[in-house]
């Protein structure tokens, strides 16, 4: 940093030590990642909205900037700073504040009792909108089997840590025998992102197998779809993996509201009607399946769980998000996926059973009028039968 810049940039032990009269937090993150978690307190503004939404910064306090990683957030307390006001940018971001605040309550001995609270919640407070639709997902679709062998699949996200404790909650039932690995790929985490992961897993206690790779590396340069590319490559290196330890399955956490977004995504970016299954079989490791036991239960339902335990995850710990490059300067997120979630949350204001319909509509398809379709990669058409 130059020295023009260093009094722009506070650090977290700064940031403490400041009473909450003397400074507004802002958070300059879109709407996506805010959505994920923010710092208690802060108001979310993101960059794109910042010009016309100048009046409701105070001049009489001084405002602490921070996006995901530092840097976003550094360039506009630069810019604020020319206009006239107080500011600086919170040093690493919601990732370094994150780091620093496990690494407080690690030392403050709270573990072992969170663990017990966050458990207890599932149990409990929890118990119908999360362990029950979870339970009811495996038994609806004949997901796990006796004696099967398990890489539940975490990436450090909520609703694969969820997926976890969920895991850990049937096992505990004991009603037939089954084992589980708590399966992480690191394909080139920073260093803070890996130890937030690794920091959550020991605090609700799940027993992580770490394996690198160097994924990110390889699709880094990669201009067009580089998360599809990457999604890819990672499925692979985790069934890869996965059956290297001894199992026959992989877990992923995806959710309802994943299942009824790629139905519209494939509808109205792809021309298609297909679904994202519970379970399907891997065509490139024989004997490998893949399955999805969070497929009944709802997004909004997991970020209760996640906010009533006092929970924090990364959005996405890829590179990408580690350069703040997710924080476009026009504020919108790049995801057709965040659009057509925008699309859904519309609709529901004037039909409450859209999401519903979504859902069913891939489980009441009437071939007699379907024009064409494809099974087994082959395409028949009505005319073969008219």
């Amino acid at each position: 940093m130059t020295g023009e810049n260093l009094d722009l940039e506070i650090t977290y032990e700064e940031y403490r030590t400041l009473s909450p009269e003397e400074f507004l937090l802002v958070d300059v993150r879109d709407n996506a990642s805010a959505a994920y978690g923010t710092i208690p307190g802060a108001v979310q503004i993101p960059l794109g909205e910042l010009d016309e939404r100048m009046s409701e910064l105070p001049r009489d306090r001084k405002l602490i900037l921070y996006c995901a990683r530092g840097s976003a957030s550094l360039e506009c307390a630069q810019k604020l700073r020319g206009m006239g006001w107080d500011v600086c940018s919170l040093s690493g971001g919601y990732a370094g504040w994150l780091l620093k605040t496990m690494e407080e309550e690690a030392e403050r001995g709270a573990e072992d009792s969170r663990a017990e609270e966050i458990e207890k919640s599932i149990r409990k407070k929890f118990h119908k909108d999360l362990f029950t639709k979870f339970a009811r997902a495996i038994n609806q679709y004949d997901l796990v089997q006796e004696n099967d062998r398990i890489a539940v699949c975490i990436s450090g996200g909520k609703d694969s840590m969820l997926m976890a404790k969920l895991f850990q909650e049937l096992k505990r039932h004991d009603k037939f025998p089954f084992e589980l690995v708590f399966l992480v790929m690191d394909p080139g985490y920073s260093p803070a992102n890996r130890a937030i992961i690794e920091k959550n897993a020991r605090l609700m206690k799940i027993p992580i197998t770490v394996f690198e790779s160097d994924i990110f590396n390889a699709v880094y340069e990669i201009e067009k779809s580089p998360c599809y590319l990457c999604a890819r490559m990672r499925r692979g290196y985790l069934y890869s993996h996965a059956r290297a330890l001894g199992c026959n399955k992989i877990a992923l956490g995806h959710h309802y509201d994943d299942v009824i977004e790629t139905i519209l995504m494939g509808m109205l970016y792809a021309g298609q009607t297909q679904t994202m299954m519970p379970k399907l079989h891997s065509t490139n490791f024989a004997g490998m399946e893949l399955i999805r036991p969070m497929y009944l239960i709802r997004e909004e339902d997991i970020k209760r769980w996640r906010d009533y335990n006092d929970l924090h995850f990364l959005q996405c710990a890829c590179r990408f998000t580690d350069n703040c490059t997710s924080c476009r300067a026009d504020g919108t997120s790049d995801s057709k996926r965040m659009e057509v979630k925008r699309l859904i949350a519309k609709l529901k204001e004037t039909n409450p059973y859209v999401e519903g319909n979504i859902f069913k509509s891939v489980e009441n398809v009437n071939l007699n009028t379907i024009i064409a379709y494809k099974k087994d990669g082959v395409r028949h058409h009505f005319l073969e039968e008219y």
